[in-house]
């Protein structure tokens, strides 16, 4: 029969060279957090000319974006980095052009029609004679001009519409940036573009601690009640936080050598492998009271063993039917969702490892000290 408890100290060997890297790196700042967490501006852009990265980003300096930086991603497009840029929304009415509405809708105002009719009247046409007399009937009307020359008064301007006319800018800024940088690279393609707030990823972090933690507690808790032993709660949180360190030091790692990034979904990711990690842990758990029923008598760590070699077969097939399609999905699924499949990947195979040869371990190491001490305690009263 294989020994896999008498072996435990190889395991905890194995997961300090698994954890202990990924920790060194974490701290000297590998983990590269995206935008949904450091705010700012994403643009995956494929313009027509083909420019380089540095193009673009000198480019982008000239316009006025000190900060921006652009690096090629797969397939030909470019990913621009910038502060938050807004997108103002105009609420249901369509913003007039700058000058050529603006004069359209002042010569509406019947002071205005009256002084460009003015000066023809000479010509005697019945359109203007008409619009001369009636431009006395308009003037008396503001009482704080004491001219009778009819002029375009400010009174007459708030007549075409009640509300405040939008700001005269030829389109949003992010129209604004795109037709600057068409102009000297040629037609552009969006395939990406998200603008996040610095106050929402700061939110984002926090929530995120939060959840971990509230998970993790309500985790032990209820395996504390399931098992009426606070050690088997305890030892399935070891084995959880060794499976979320693997994940963000393989992060970590990645991100200080090749730039990787972690969004959003990693957040879900990271619950994700805990739930699974839990699942397999349990099922072990589960069968160590079995077992410990059954075989009274025996020694801890026999009962241990036994139990994880019943279901070692079990967590290995169930877990490389996920392995398997997470995979595939790594390989063959949309870029968006390639940084969630790989922390599920790297999380599930490390919950697997964990849930067999960590928690049932630490259970094992954690059970003999306890009995080494209740002999301690009981041996100079002898």
């Amino acid at each position: 029969m294989w020994d896999i408890v008498g072996k435990r100290r190889w395991y905890f060997l194995f997961s300090a060279l698994l954890t202990i890297p990924g920790l060194f790196f974490v701290l000297i700042g590998g983990l590269k957090p995206s935008i949904d967490y450091t705010g700012g501006t994403v643009w995956q852009v494929r313009f027509l000319d083909d420019p380089t990265p540095e193009a673009v980003q000198t480019a982008l300096v000239g316009l006025g974006h000190a900060e921006a930086t652009v690096k090629a991603v797969d397939g030909g497009f470019l990913e621009v980095r910038l502060a938050p840029i807004e997108f103002p929304v105009v609420g249901g009415v369509p913003t007039p052009q700058p000058s050529a509405s603006g004069s359209g809708a002042a010569s509406a105002s019947p002071a205005a029609s009256a002084s460009a009719s003015g000066t023809p009247s000479a010509s005697g046409s019945p359109a203007a004679s008409e619009s001369a007399a009636g431009s006395p009937t308009a003037t008396p009307s503001p009482t704080a001009t004491p001219s009778p020359t009819p002029s375009p008064s400010p009174s007459a301007s708030p007549t075409p519409s009640p509300t405040p006319a939008p700001p005269t800018v030829a389109g949003t800024p992010i129209e604004q940036l795109v037709g600057d940088l068409e102009s000297q690279f040629g037609f552009s393609e969006t395939r990406v573009l998200n603008t996040i707030g610095p106050i929402i990823g700061s939110e984002l972090i926090r929530s995120s601690l939060i959840i971990i933690t509230v998970g993790e507690l309500f985790i032990m808790l209820y395996l504390w009640y399931r098992f009426r032993n606070f050690r088997f709660g305890a030892a399935a949180i070891v084995a959880l936080i060794h499976d979320v360190v693997v994940v963000v030091g393989a992060f970590a790692i990645l991100g200080f050598f090749f730039g990787l990034e972690f969004d959003a979904l990693f957040v879900t990711a990271i619950l994700t492998v805990i739930g699974f990690s839990v699942h397999d842990t349990i099922v072990v758990f589960d069968r160590i009271r079995e077992n410990r029923l059954r075989h009274a008598g025996e020694p801890f760590g026999a009962i241990v063993n036994h139990s994880i070699l019943q279901t070692l077969g079990r967590s290995i097939n169930t877990s490389l039917t996920v392995i398997v399609t997470l995979t595939a999905l790594l390989l063959l699924g949309p870029v968006s969702i390639r940084t969630f499949a790989l922390a599920l990947l790297i999380g599930i195979v490390s919950g697997t490892y964990s849930s067999i040869f960590n928690a049932s371990q630490v259970l094992v190491a954690w059970e003999e000290w306890a009995a080494r001490r209740k002999a301690a305690r009981r041996a100079p009263s002898r």
